[in-house]
């Protein structure tokens, strides 16, 4: 990847001989179970092979767990039917997928879906257009939600699989994008498109949003794994540079402010990778309620590879701003990951809803919390009690 990263980069084309040798690796059937041609891993393998894949090329990393993005729906609530259909030519590399949820009234505000479709005979018909659809025009396959019941506030979107071909699905314009250009991200367009009515996810209308939420869950790790590996490559660049570097008569690595900055990120990036791993094995152990503990690790290690990319390119100084050098795509790259899969915002109210909601279980600490219609100190509530005490009590 290395030697073809900034090619591709520049070029904006879809790297399809880093593909094949993807594909060739047998890396595309990591978290897919074997039974569908893949090597039964979870979210933890997932995560492992972004992260590396992501030192070298942010733009790689998501194009790679991309499928599991696009898979994971199908995975996670499809029939037996759509899961041998679809999951043994994705873990095979044969056939990439995409994720079909944002729109253009509709980022952040996953609920707020104007696509719609409707069933018509044996077969459902799909109107709208989606909005930055990562793999769109490279992929075969596509996990679609739309409006199936605008009357209903809990079960009115629902997923459906669209197929590249499909009559009335067209791509429509690709984004000029900042960083990840290697990866296309796309408009989907949806005109009277007809699939068939075995088409709909799990066969069931109306579980849309949850099946959405299901995906995210256990998608955001991967993000969290990109942003670790673009961390972790672009301080392995800063540290080489840093020891090559030489002014004043030294290598600039053996300057304070350097060392700080060095020491830092390094830190940094251990922790991020801590949290990656523990919200990814939560994952694959099945733990009841991931949805806090993924949001972490998609909003530390985000916000971190920000920082951490920013800082060497402040180690390579005026050379770390040129295109001439890597290090400025990996901030690029690293900027995206704070905004797709929900805003780094988005996710702070995930975990500050999530942790109001568990505050019930902590309300042993009640009694310990001086609250203004209640005495005020401890030493108030010992006096109260000792005023409340029989005459006797001491005797």
């Amino acid at each position: 990847m290395r030697p073809l990263s900034a090619k591709y980069d520049r070029l904006q084309e879809y790297p399809w001989e880093i593909r094949d040798a993807l594909a060739e690796a047998e890396l595309f059937g990591v978290w897919i179970p074997k039974e569908y041609g893949g090597h039964g891993g979870g979210v933890m393998d997932l995560c492992l092979v972004v992260e590396e894949l992501s030192k070298a090329c942010g733009g790689v990393g998501v194009l790679f767990a991309v499928n599991a993005l696009g898979s994971f729906p199908i995975l996670l609530a499809g029939t037996d039917e759509q899961k041998a259909k679809y999951l043994p030519p994705i873990a095979k590399g044969e056939k990439l997928i995409a994720f079909g949820l944002s729109e253009r009234p509709a980022g952040s505000d996953a609920g707020g879906l104007v696509t719609n479709a409707h069933l018509d005979g044996d077969a459902w018909v799909v109107n709208g257009a989606k909005k930055w659809t990562t793999n769109g025009g490279a992929a075969d396959v596509y996990s679609v939600f739309a409006v199936t019941d605008p009357d209903s506030k809990s079960r009115r979107i629902s997923a459906l699989i669209l197929e590249k071909g499909d009559e009335g699905f067209e791509i429509g314009r690709a984004e000029d994008k900042m960083g990840i250009r290697c990866v296309p991200v796309v408009e989907c367009h949806f005109d009277n498109c007809r699939i068939p009515e075995d088409r709909l996810l799990g066969g069931r209308a109306g579980l849309g949003f949850k099946h959405a939420m299901m995906t995210l869950d256990r998608a955001r790790p991967g993000v969290a794994a990109q942003a670790l590996g673009l961390a972790q490559g672009a301080l392995d660049l800063a540290t080489v540079y840093a020891t090559q570097r030489r002014q004043f008569g030294q290598a600039i690595s053996s300057f304070q402010m350097i060392q700080q900055l060095l020491a830092d990120m390094a830190t940094k990036v251990e922790a991020g990778r801590q949290l990656v791993y523990a919200a990814a094995r939560a994952c694959d152990a099945g733990v009841g309620n991931i949805t806090k503990l993924a949001a972490m690790s998609k909003l530390y290690c985000t916000d971190m590879a920000m920082d951490v990319t920013t800082d060497a390119v402040q180690v390579f100084g005026g050379y770390g701003y040129m295109h001439d050098y890597p290090i400025e795509k990996y901030m690029r790259d690293a900027k995206i990951t704070q905004i797709y899969e929900g805003t780094n915002q988005i996710q702070r109210m995930v975990v500050a809803r999530n942790l109001i909601k568990e505050a019930g279980k902590l309300d042993h600490l009640e009694a310990f919390i001086p609250l203004p219609d209640h005495p005020n100190t401890l030493a108030d509530q010992e006096r109260a009690a000792a005023a409340d005490a029989p005459a006797s009590a001491g005797a």
